[in-house]
Parts: C-alpha cells; sequence; structure tokens
C-alpha cells in the first residue's frame, strides 16, 4: 500500500519516518516542490518519492499533514476524493496569534471531511509532538498510544491495522463529533498526552 503525505514540515516528517520504518511507500509533496525535499528523500530511503499534490492524493491513503489555513485551498485544488482514506492530523489554529478556527460547531475532523467528498475521515497522530511522534513506538515494554476516531468503520479498522505494523497501539474514540473533541486541539484532553500501553 502506497500512503500519499501532503505537506513536508515536522507532522509529516515524522509520520513519513513511522511509514517508511514499517515497510510502507510513501509519495511526498509540499508547495516548495520536488527540489525541496531531496534531503528528507535521503533520510527516508528508497521507499520514498516525491510528486505534485494531485500525484500525491491518488494514493490509497492520504495524509493531510497542513496547517490549518492550508487546508481549505489544498483540498479544492485536487479534482476528486472518491474512495480516498483520508488520514487528517491538523489541529485549527490560526497563525500568528496562535487562534482557534472557526468551525461552526464542528469538529476540525467534520470540517476537513466536508472538504474531502467521497473520502472516508479518520482523525488521528494530531495530539503528539512531531519528536514523540518520530521516536520509536515501543519503548519501557510498551507501544506508545496513537488516539483516532471516525465515522467508517473499514477506515478506522485500517488505519487500526497500520498503527499497529507502524508499533504503536491504537485506541478507538469512536465518531468524529465525540472521539474528534477529545483529540481536538486546542480544547480537548488528549493532546500532548504521551501514553504507553503495556501487554
Amino acid at each position: 500500500m502506497k500512503i500519499g503525505i501532503i505537506g513536508a514540515g515536522a507532522i509529516g516528517r515524522a509520520f513519513a519516518t513511522q511509514a517508511v520504518r514499517a515497510g510502507y511507500e510513501v509519495i511526498l509533496s509540499n508547495r516548495r516542490g520536488p527540489a525541496s525535499l531531496a534531503p528528507l528523500l535521503a533520510q527516508l530511503g528508497g521507499r520514498a518519492s516525491t510528486g505534485t499534490v494531485t500525484e500525491t492524493a491518488q494514493a490509497e491513503v492520504v495524509f493531510l499533514a497542513l496547517p490549518w489555513e492550508q487546508v481549505a485551498p489544498v483540498t479544492a485544488s485536487v479534482a476528486s476524493w472518491q474512495g480516498r482514506l483520508v488520514i487528517d492530523p491538523t489541529n485549527p489554529i490560526l497563525l500568528p496569534g496562535f487562534r482557534l478556527a472557526e468551525l461552526g460547531g464542528r469538529t476540525s475532523s467534520e470540517v476537513v471531511a466536508s472538504l474531502v467528498p467521497g473520502a472516508q475521515v479518520v482523525k488521528a497522530f494530531n495530539t503528539l509532538t512531531p519528536a514523540v511522534l518520530a521516536a520509536n513506538p515501543r519503548e519501557n515494554g510498551g507501544q506508545r498510544v496513537i488516539f483516532y476516531s471516525g465515522n467508517d468503520h473499514a477506515a478506522k479498522a485500517k488505519v487500526a491495522g497500520m498503527l499497529q505494523q507502524m508499533g504503536f497501539a491504537g485506541v478507538d474514540l469512536g465518531l468524529l463529533h465525540e472521539g474528534g473533541k477529545l483529540q481536538q486541539f486546542p480544547g480537548g484532553p488528549l493532546p500532548t498526552l504521551n501514553l504507553l500501553k503495556v501487554a
């Protein structure tokens, strides 16, 4: 399975590192173009490649690693999201000023879902710092916990399988309007919690 990663900032790089370690192929894109990603490709090795946003969005699974203000314009630039599984690690923060975006009473992932019609959205990977996310998920006899939520059972099952292959312990929080509130930063109680699940 190939994973498209749109955005190559700290979260995108951390996720790409874990995905490649787990044996997945990844295709990355950013607004600065493939040349800017050459150092990252050298670090990730042969399982990583670059492409345009359109090409990256053709992957079966798309990791949307974008600042909040870029989510709407970038997703709108893709002609069709039909049949994709979109993993949403975004947080609805506006800069400068670190302000919460206006969400109209919805969770941020419900907003993202409205921007990618035809895709199934799973909220995940937004509660840990990039450094923690990039670290070995197996620590002190346990596995680092990744929370996830979504409205489609099959999509969540696929993300759960990916988490397991990467070495994380996935915790299903339910639907986007339920779990998304718990995961959301700022506002939810779960962001920044670095938990380990011990067998």
